[in-house]
């Protein structure tokens, strides 16, 4: 086909362009106002419903808009008038109890005899919607980041506090690290609404466990924590299951690990308690966690600390308990089994 060729067939004649035009417009979603020099409307087309039953030739922009808009669209207007500089208003109204927003885009017509404003009007309530919710998110995004920077920055400090060698430090430091990166994983895949407690608690153990050992013994309720809670909770886990693994009944391949969750009450609120107990196989208290350790100092400090509750690492020759309590304002129970 030769596309250079005028096309064969009848064309668009038996239309002007006047009524293209309003089809357009229509398709468009875009209304027009026309105003003399003194302001008044004399045309509209396309009009929105709402505002179509407003309109009469010669009102203004108050019998459209309201008195309160009318006066800012009024101001702005004769400044559009004055300068021949357009510019642009945005009005919010209230249509059938429901807030919805108009852009209005207003340049000066014709010349010193017949100055008048053309406006063209469009509904922008569902954009700018999503803007607001978009700067919502950034500004969320925003403040996650700087938290798990400090974070970072926490255990990257405690960690070399903690370790007489570098390639130690490396170590401990890289499987914290991605310890904090697996359960942010959780939390992202959630949009930001949190992790379950089985699924959080399973990513943690996945790495150390042995498959010899059958599934991981996690039991109780499988409370949804919140993205904080989750985090923090995570870091406990690591350290705990870290220790077992270099130390304790994981390395040993003995699966004498519970970790269990149940409801619980923090202050007279309510709250679940997740509680850890590890049988050492040797019967030896032999662990990571002396007074001044990071691991320690994570599992009695900042964890609790950073989830408004409480913890208590027990530590006895042959057994390790920690049980950690989580008021209601950082979980959910959906399903009690």
């Amino acid at each position: 086909m030769n596309t250079t060729e005028p096309l064969s067939g009848t064309p668009f004649t038996f239309e002007g362009k006047a009524a293209m035009m309003e089809r357009a417009l229509g398709s468009a979603g875009i209304s027009i106002l026309c105003q003399d020099a003194r302001l008044s409307i004399f045309y509209a087309e396309n009009l929105p419903p709402h505002f179509a039953a407003l309109f009469m030739p010669g009102g203004s922009d108050a019998t459209l808009f309201g008195d309160v808009h009318g006066q800012y669209l009024t101001v702005l207007k004769r400044k559009v008038l004055e300068t021949g500089i357009p510019n642009n208003a945005e009005v919010e109204i209230d249509v059938d109890g429901e807030m919805r927003t108009y852009e209005l885009k207003i340049q000066r017509t014709g010349d010193r005899g017949t100055l008048g404003l053309l406006s063209v009007m469009t509904e922008v309530t569902e954009s700018r919607h999503r803007e607001k919710v978009l700067k919502s998110l950034l500004r969320e995004l925003s403040h996650r980041s700087k938290n798990l920077l400090a974070i970072i920055q926490g255990i990257a400090t405690q960690t070399a506090r903690n370790t007489l060698s570098l390639d130690s430090f490396l170590l401990k430091f890289r499987g914290r690290l991605q310890s904090l990166s697996n359960s942010q994983d959780l939390v992202t895949d959630s949009s930001w609404r949190g992790a379950y407690l089985f699924e959080l608690a399973e990513k943690q153990f996945a790495p150390y466990w042995p498959e010899t050992s059958g599934s991981m013994p996690i039991y109780g309720i499988n409370a949804h924590l919140t993205p904080n809670a989750a985090v923090h909770l995570g870091l406990a886990l690591h350290e705990l299951i870290v220790n077992s693994a270099s130390y304790g009944a994981i390395s040993g391949g003995a699966a004498s690990i519970t970790l269990n969750c149940r409801e619980s009450m923090i202050n007279d609120r309510k709250a679940i308690e997740i509680a850890w107990a590890e049988v050492l196989q040797d019967q030896s208290e032999v662990h990571e966690f002396s007074d001044n350790s990071f691991g320690r100092t994570v599992l009695e400090r900042v964890v609790p600390s950073s989830v408004n509750g409480k913890a208590e690492l027990s530590l006895v020759p042959g057994r390790i308990e920690y049980r950690l309590t989580i008021p209601e304002t950082e979980f959910e129970i959906f399903k009690r089994v």
